[in-house]
């Protein structure tokens, strides 16, 4: 006989248990594979389980969606923040504004490089910075920085930090369906193993091929191992023969 192996996939898991069920509601009432009490349990675990498989898909396809349109709003935040920062450099460059005035921005006054923008947290931090240090600047008595405008960039990081948010809880919901998900995984597997050998144990007297399509019928699967002959109605047919010409032969 070849090995079974347990689904390792959510929608292989779900099909086991529907073809177990299913096989199970449609048989003869003599002919009880699985007891009644695994059988009812199976059929209510189905519904809990397919409604988790469904809630997770569609929490994790609100995120990937989300995030194609998050990317390009991070892209512009990070672009309209860098590019204040370096029109703010040129004015000290030029003596237009004071370099301890960057202090204001918590900005090194010794030198003109860029801040890290790489991350979310940067742009995070350094957009609150900047904002904060032209408002304090301004509040001074200094000219207002144009093209961009602390205004303009106001709008891009506001709508950044919403989204943000937004992704932030996108991505809880998408992480805590997935672990309420594992934990059905474990109980699937532990019921599909016991309805499993329920089946075999059923069917153990039937001849090879006849005992693996009936055993296929309630969703076992099955995997040949390399080399191993496949098993055919013909594999059978030959055991007939030799019991028929040896009656005390075991198969």
């Amino acid at each position: 006989m070849p090995y079974r192996r347990l689904p390792n996939t959510d929608q292989a898991r779900l099909r086991a248990l529907q073809d177990a069920v299913q096989r199970a509601s449609e048989a003869d009432f003599t002919e009880q594979v699985i007891t009644y009490k695994t059988l009812n349990e199976a059929k209510r675990f189905l519904l809990v389980f397919e409604n988790q498989v469904e809630q997770y898909h569609q929490n994790f396809q609100t995120k990937v969606s989300a995030n194609k349109h998050y990317r390009h709003i991070v892209a512009n935040a990070r672009m309209y923040i860098s590019h204040f920062i370096q029109v703010l450099n040129l004015a000290v460059i030029r003596g237009d504004i004071k370099k301890e005035q960057k202090e204001l921005y918590h900005l090194d006054i010794n030198n003109h490089i860029l801040p890290d923008l790489s991350s979310e947290e940067d742009l995070l931090v350094w957009g609150q910075n900047i904002i904060d240090g032209e408002n304090e600047r301004t509040k001074q008595g200094g000219f207002p920085i144009y093209n961009p405008t602390i205004t303009k960039v106001k709008v891009h990081y506001d709508i950044f930090k919403e989204h943000h948010i937004t992704q932030q809880m996108h991505k809880k919901n998408a992480n805590r369906t997935y672990e309420d998900l594992g934990q059905l995984r474990e109980q699937a597997d532990s019921l599909i193993l016991d309805i499993w050998n329920q089946v075999e144990d059923y069917y153990r007297q039937k001849l090879p091929y006849e005992r693996l399509r009936y055993c296929q019928n309630y969703g076992v699967i099955y995997y040949y191992r390399s080399g191993e002959k496949r098993l055919s109605p013909e594999t059978d047919k030959e055991i007939q023969r030799q019991i028929a010409q040896s009656p005390t032969l075991e198969f």
